[in-house]
């Protein structure tokens, strides 16, 4: 079973993220992206694509051109887990700091 993050470990672990933000009403993560086009936009995408498809976990994402939204929240937990925080390591690993907004 997999259970939310409890609230020192959350901070602990928030804290260690780029560009992260709680979403307001929600226990979920969230980071905006912006690029120089859409190609370089939905390169980026099908990168966390195939990454999440191996976790079996699925970000919620919103893209408008140039620009990627991605909210992280697990289901099954009601809230922030481990698999949260290890997507969102992934996509720091791939995003240039310089992208977020």
């Amino acid at each position: 079973m997999i259970t939310r993050l409890a609230s020192e470990a959350r901070a602990t672990q928030l804290a260690q993220l780029h560009g992260w933000q709680a979403v307001a009403g929600r226990d979920a993560i969230q980071r905006h992206f912006v690029f120089a086009d859409f190609n370089e936009a939905f390169g980026f995408m099908t990168r966390v694509a195939i990454k999440a498809q191996e976790m079996d976990h699925h970000p919620q994402w919103f893209n408008v051109y140039n620009r990627v939204e991605i909210t992280l929240s697990t289901h099954e937990a009601d809230g922030l887990t481990g698999r949260d925080i290890e997507l969102a390591r992934f996509i720091d690993s791939i995003a240039p700091a310089l992208l977020s907004v």
